[in-house]
C-alpha cells in the first residue's frame, strides 16, 4: 500500500519492484527492453534536501543494481533532489557513474516552473554529462479543485506536461542547451494540440510571451521527444506526423491503470511501414538515451 500522509494513495504489486516479474510480463507482451524509472510520488521534492538525497540514492541504487544484473533487458533513469541544485548535480554525476542513462524529474518542483534560473545549472549538467531527461507530470495544478471523476489524472496531467514544455521553451532553456535530450510523458500532454495557441500568443503578445526567448515555439517541434501513450490511433498518427517518427518513443506507463494494456499494441496496429513502426517502437528511444540496438544483443 502506498500512503500519502497516512491517506491511501494506491495499492501496488510486485511488478513495481521485482525485475523477474517484470521480465516475465515483458516476455508475454513481446517487450525486449524496458527503461526503468521510479514512481513519481517518490520524487520527495517536499523533503529536506539531504533527506531527499538519501531516498534518491536508495531508489537509484536499486534501479542500477537491476540494470547491472540484467543489462540486456533494462536501462535505467535516476531521480535527484531537484530542490537543491548542488545536491542534484552531485547525485546526477553519481547516477552516470553507476550506469544510469539519464534522470526522471517532475513537471514542476514544489510548484516552481522548470525555467527558474536555479534549475538551469542542473539541465546544463545533464547536457554536459550526456544524460537524458524524462519529464513526468506530478502535483497537478488545480488538483484540489477537481478531485471528482479522476480529473487530476485525466485533465491535470496533460496540462502539467504542457506547462513544463511551455516553461522550458518560453524560458529559453531549450535554446540555451540545444544538445539537451528531453522527453515528455503521455504524448507531450496537450502541447501537440495547443502549440498553435502558444504560437499565436507568442505572435500577438510578444510583450508578455517572448520576454525571455524570442524564438518561435513551433521552432522546437522535433527538437525534443514525446512518448506514444495517447490511446488513440488518430492522435498517434497526428503526433508522429507533427514531431517525426524519430521523436515519438514507445511509452507504456506500465504497470499502472492509465498505461497501455499491451505495450506497443497501438503502434503495431497502425497503417505504417515496418521501418516507421520500428522507429517508434525502439529507434526513437535509443536515440534519446544515446544507446544502440547492439547494446542489448
Amino acid at each position: 500500500m502506498i500512503r500519502d500522509d497516512g491517506k491511501f494513495f494506491r495499492e501496488i504489486e510486485d511488478n513495481c519492484w521485482s525485475a523477474e516479474k517484470r521480465m516475465k510480463e515483458c516476455d508475454q507482451h513481446h517487450v525486449n527492453v524496458q527503461v526503468l524509472s521510479t514512481v513519481p510520488v517518490m520524487f520527495s521534492y517536499w523533503a529536506k534536501p539531504n533527506d531527499c538525497l538519501e531516498i534518491s540514492k536508495f531508489l537509484n541504487d536499486h534501479i542500477a543494481e537491476i540494470v547491472t544484473r540484467y543489462p540486456k533487458r533494462f536501462a535505467g533513469l535516476g531521480t535527484i533532489p531537484m530542490q537543491d541544485s548542488k545536491l542534484a548535480i552531485q547525485e546526477l554525476e553519481r547516477c552516470k557513474n553507476i550506469g544510469l542513462k539519464g534522470i526522471q524529474i517532475g513537471t514542476n518542483i514544489n510548484q516552481e516552473n522548470l525555467n527558474e534560473s536555479k534549475f538551469l545549472e542542473i539541465f546544463s549538467a545533464c547536457e554536459t554529462l550526456d544524460m537524458a531527461v524524462f519529464i513526468h507530470p506530478w502535483e497537478m495544478m488545480g488538483e484540489k479543485e477537481m478531485q471528482k471523476y479522476w480529473l487530476p489524472w485525466l485533465v491535470g496531467m496533460p496540462a502539467e506536461t504542457t506547462r513544463a514544455i511551455a516553461s522550458l521553451v518560453f524560458g529559453g532553456v531549450m535554446e540555451k542547451l540545444p544538445k539537451l535530450r528531453i522527453a515528455f510523458a503521455h504524448g507531450g500532454g496537450s502541447f501537440p494540440s495547443t502549440v498553435g495557441r502558444l504560437q499565436h500568443g507568442f505572435d500577438c503578445r510578444p510583450d508578455l510571451v517572448a520576454i525571455d526567448n524570442d524564438v518561435s515555439p513551433k521552432n522546437y517541434i522535433g527538437k525534443f521527444w514525446i512518448d506514444s501513450l495517447v490511446h488513440d490511433p488518430n492522435m498517434l498518427d497526428f503526433v508522429v506526423n507533427q514531431f517525426g517518427a524519430n521523436r515519438v518513443a514507445l511509452g507504456s506507463d506500465y504497470p499502472f491503470p492509465l498505461g497501455e494494456n499491451i505495450p506497443g499494441e497501438l503502434i503495431r496496429s497502425m497503417n505504417w511501414d515496418d521501418a516507421k513502426k520500428e522507429m517508434v517502437l525502439s529507434g526513437a528511444a535509443m536515440e534519446w538515451l544515446n544507446m544502440k540496438k547492439t547494446d542489448f544483443i
